[in-house]
């Protein structure tokens, strides 16, 4: 119950809030570091799994690599690919969009194969093309899922994000860092509060934009 209060009373410490190492610099950091790898990460696996749940091709790979990229150590990756770019942002970046990908991947795909199947071959039928079919009639009624994906994945780079301070000096993981070499632990457990009070806000606000999304887009199973 101390170790809290201590934290509580770090986190409100006006120090703690200014200067280049202040708690909103960390935050921005790190929700930098979040938004460009599920950006990054979206681009590459929202398209494939749209693309895979249209045709029916490749489903077996979805499984494959979700299951492989989830069985990768993030860790390990961002040691690994630290060694070959050096200090910096990029290898965390590419290390969390390794970990985002799963996540987004499946929930593409889990939403093109949610869809009646009647409804895009009536879309075909009245005239629509492939790309067509794909762009007006599957993907809007694949969002609500694919939003969960999306808001998994978020959640897990957010989480994860706090190794970005393992090879760059950046995000709220460097008072997880800083706190462990200085053994102060109410800095410890501060910052993880703060990336415990961050992952809750985005889950809140992406839990609303997915029901928003179910209620505009009905899906028909």
């Amino acid at each position: 119950m101390n170790l809290l209060l201590d934290a509580l009373a770090w986190i409100s410490d006006p120090q703690n809030w200014q200067g280049s190492s202040g708690i909103p610099v960390r935050l921005t950091q790190h929700l930098a570091i979040t938004a460009v790898t599920v950006l990054c990460a979206s681009l590459i696996a929202i398209p494939a799994g749209l693309l895979i749940g249209h045709t029916r091709k490749g489903a077996g790979l979805i499984g494959g690599v979700t299951g492989a990229a989830r069985a990768i150590p993030t860790l390990g990756v961002l040691t690994l690919v630290g060694l070959v770019v050096g200090i910096g942002a990029v290898a965390p970046v590419i290390a969390l969009v390794v970990l985002a990908i799963p996540s987004l991947l499946a929930g593409a795909y889990a939403g093109v194969q949610a869809i009646n199947r009647e409804l895009p071959q009536a879309a075909k039928a009245i005239g629509m093309s492939s790309s067509q079919v794909l762009l007006r009639v599957e993907l809007p009624l694949a969002l609500p899922i694919i939003i969960g994906g999306f808001r998994a994945a978020v959640l897990q780079v957010i989480a994860t994000a706090t190794l970005a301070a393992y090879v760059a000096d950046l995000g709220l993981g460097r008072y997880l860092f800083a706190g462990l070499k200085s053994r102060d632990y109410a800095e410890m457990l501060g910052g993880s509060l703060l990336v415990a009070l961050l992952a809750l806000t985005a889950e809140l606000l992406l839990a609303g934009l997915q029901h928003l999304a179910k209620r505009r887009f009905a899906l028909s199973v």
